[in-house]
């Protein structure tokens, strides 16, 4: 074997790997962004994590503990004397856990009694309901010590901690990651298929026979779309079946508001699918794009698997423009929790807006001209 047709070989193919765009993205910018994610944007620790201190009766002790609930960097804590109130933000999702401070807390110290302090967390994520149960119980032990020692007795009353965690007391981490595993198969239904639609015309050569036709770009959109819209929520009602009968995931809302969330969802996955293959033209660039702008962000940016308020704000803010993450909350809240607006809404109205703005580019970017 002689060097000099090798090295022409290895000449020809290092060429043929710069001036191909997809290889350069898997082999260079994929890696790197994925340790800039795992590194920088993904975190395991608790920190920031919002709360909310009931001071039902002010008091020193009362206002004593609150007051290390918002010094501590563990907790993002804002004070309330109305239960209800913060009850609903933890129902919204506004807040991870509540912690409700008695009207009689210090009189029962005083009176060397034991005094309850209720902790409520969030259970629909069993990992950040753990953490936060810990942390706040812990809290409030590490106040009872601090202020024991300051006052050099042990005569301060004994504190006893009451946790509840709602929506998954048995905190099972598949009631939580079923409803969000739906996400991420609609996300690989509506993006990925979609992505190779038109590029497969495009390689074919029968996209200029379609341009050909006297249909408009809107119907010719449609045409390819609905199918896999149709294919979409066959999957949703698939998936959400096996979840609930397989593996016991409760269903506590309705079957048509899940629908109807699901079909907004699939209209921003189509969106960036159709808006990736009219790009690309290319079925292999295509898929890797697909893989990289809804695959990658749908699993590790959605809070499936990381919660978003531990991240780093430039990734906070980076989440907004993911669909994901109005979609994971909105199953989460339907299979746990029930059909609760507050928490629908919002999020409906989000995912809305990125589709009407992924539509308005793929219209744009597909006029029926073959020299564009």
């Amino acid at each position: 074997m002689t060097v000099r047709p090798l090295l022409a070989l290895i000449r020809k193919e290092s060429l043929q790997i710069l001036r191909d765009p997809s290889s350069l993205m898997i082999a260079v910018v994929l890696p790197l962004i994925l340790l800039f994610l795992f590194g920088y944007g993904v975190s395991f620790d608790q920190k920031d994590s919002p709360v909310c201190v009931v001071v039902e009766q002010s008091s020193q002790p009362a206002e004593s503990l609150a007051a290390s609930f918002q010094a501590s960097p563990f907790f993002k804590a804002h004070r309330d004397s109305n239960t209800v109130r913060c009850k609903d933000e933890l129902v919204s999702g506004a807040i991870n856990g509540m912690v409700v401070i008695p009207s009689d807390f210090a009189a029962l110290l005083g009176a060397q009694e034991a005094a309850p302090v209720q902790v409520l967390v969030d259970g629909s994520d069993p990992n950040t309901a753990g953490l936060m149960q810990n942390y706040l119980s812990g809290s409030v032990l590490v106040w009872q010590a601090i202020n024991s020692d300051m006052s050099g007795r042990n005569g301060l009353g004994r504190i006893t901690v009451t946790s509840r965690v709602w929506y998954n007391p048995a905190k099972q981490s598949r009631l939580f990651l079923l409803p969000g595993l739906v996400a991420v198969i609609m996300t690989l239904i509506g993006t990925m298929l979609t992505s190779l639609v038109v590029a497969r015309e495009w390689e074919r050569g029968t996209m200029e026979a379609m341009m050909a036709t006297p249909l408009s770009v809107a119907q010719l959109l449609l045409g390819k779309l609905i199918p896999y819209f149709i294919l979409g929520l066959l999957a949703m009602a698939v998936t959400t079946a096996i979840a609930v009968w397989l593996f016991g995931v409760p269903m506590r809302g309705s079957i048509l508001v899940l629908a109807g969330v699901t079909s907004i969802f699939l209209l921003t996955t189509l969106g960036q699918g159709l808006l990736i293959s009219t790009l690309a033209k290319n079925q292999f660039v295509a898929t890797q794009a697909a893989l990289f702008t809804a695959f990658l962000p749908a699993f590790l940016l959605s809070g499936l698997v990381y919660e978003i308020a531990s991240m780093p704000w430039p990734i906070r803010w980076f989440t907004y423009i993911i669909p994901a993450r109005y979609y994971v909350p909105s199953l989460q809240t339907l299979f746990l929790a029930g059909d609760e607006p507050g928490v629908l809404i919002p999020h409906c109205l989000s995912m809305l807006v990125i589709a009407a703005v992924l539509f308005a580019i793929v219209v744009w970017k597909t006029p029926k001209r073959l020299d564009d």
